[in-house]
């Protein structure tokens, strides 16, 4: 049973990894095509343009493995139950739930894996690939976000500190601008909140410090039109791929605290740990459908593993996406897919036939 089990883990991995690896180069290149045209401002080389797709392949890794993980066990057991390999087992007197323990393991390490490149990989990988993106498109960075803060540079080139912002809502709150003049601080601009009217920023609850004269200014209001319009604050923002779970939730916790509520941070926390758990499952699943369509064709189930993966995928997706808009509760969102999936493919398998 042993040797059975190794030949079967080694052309499972081998085909992983074939599968894996392949897609996430593909799509990596794909990718690095759609964008060559607004890189050649920076002049790209050969090798900054290799450092791009490698950068940007372990977010399709991540995206990629729980697909790869159906149709690489589905194609295994498919050819096993072809060559009467799956008929020899039981005719020995094997338990093929026993046969099948190893990938369980392997199942468990995978969603580890995958947890873990997107915890630690992915996010600083995919800031390097937006740094070096902005690079070769020859673009400036006027804003820097940090910890859940902002800073920038206002139109006439004074220092600008946001403590939070909210991107849905155009609010900001907690601003400080430094007004340079001469090469010294001239005043310092600090407002509880600020919000854009469609034309302007508009600062509330306004302290003015005058440095030269010593006279401190409060106003109600004031109409601010040196900074930037919230399209460039949205554009700098760093996206749930930049940030793992512990950014993402201290950058909710600020944002609760300040009065606002972001229900998408809640429904992305969630699904950074809902969607490698989905790996063993897959496996689960994958062993399951390949037994139970006995030897109809290896390709003929690995197809249908790509269609039950899209098919996964779309709904993750659209649930992920109800839950943004607020119509479902975000722990809902982020597992109502994984959860149908999960105890489906836990029936079957237990359900197998011995």
């Amino acid at each position: 049973m042993k040797i059975v089990q190794r030949l079967y883990l080694k052309e499972f991995f081998i085909l992983l990894g074939l599968l894996v690896i392949g897609l996430s180069l593909i799509f990596s290149l794909v990718d690095l095509t759609g964008r060559i045209q607004g890189f050649l401002p920076g002049k790209p080389s050969p090798l900054n343009l290799t450092l791009y797709s490698i950068y940007i392949m372990p977010k399709f890794f991540l995206y990629l493995l729980p697909m790869s993980v159906l149709i690489s066990s589905m194609f295994i057991f498919s050819q096993a139950s072809r060559r009467k390999e799956i008929l020899a087992v039981k005719a020995a007197g094997g338990k093929l739930r026993s046969l099948f323990h190893p990938f369980l393991a392997a199942g468990i390490a995978l969603c580890i894996l995958a947890f873990l490149i997107g915890e630690f990989v992915v996010p600083g990988f995919t800031r390097q690939a937006i740094a070096l993106k902005d690079y070769l498109e020859g673009s400036e960075k006027k804003v820097v976000f940090d910890s859940g803060m902002l800073w920038l540079r206002s139109i006439d080139g004074s220092p600008v500190k946001i403590d939070v912002y909210h991107s849905e809502k155009k609010m900001a709150k907690g601003i400080s601008i430094f007004v340079i003049g001469k090469n010294i601080l001239k005043e310092r601009i600090t407002a509880d909140r600020a919000f854009w009217d469609g034309k302007t920023w508009v600062l509330e609850d306004v302290t003015i410090a005058h440095i030269d004269s010593g006279r401190i200014e409060r106003l109600p209001s004031l109409a601010y039109g040196n900074l930037e319009s919230p399209d460039l604050f949205a554009q700098e923002m760093r996206t749930t791929e930049e940030m793992d779970i512990a950014e993402l939730y201290r950058y909710m916790q600020k944002l609760k605290n300040a009065g606002f509520r972001n229900i998408k941070l809640a429904v992305d926390i969630n699904s950074k740990v809902s969607f490698p758990l989905i790996t063993i499952f897959m496996m689960m699943l994958g062993i399951s459908l390949a037994l139970r369509m006995g030897g109809r064709g290896a390709f003929l189930s690995a197809g249908l593993g790509l269609l039950i993966s899209l098919v996964y995928g779309f709904s993750y997706t659209f649930f992920l996406s109800m839950g943004y808009a607020g119509i479902l509760h975000p722990l809902l969102a982020a597992w109502i897919m994984p959860g149908v999936f999960s105890l489906l493919s836990v029936y079957l398998f237990l359900t197998i036939p011995e």
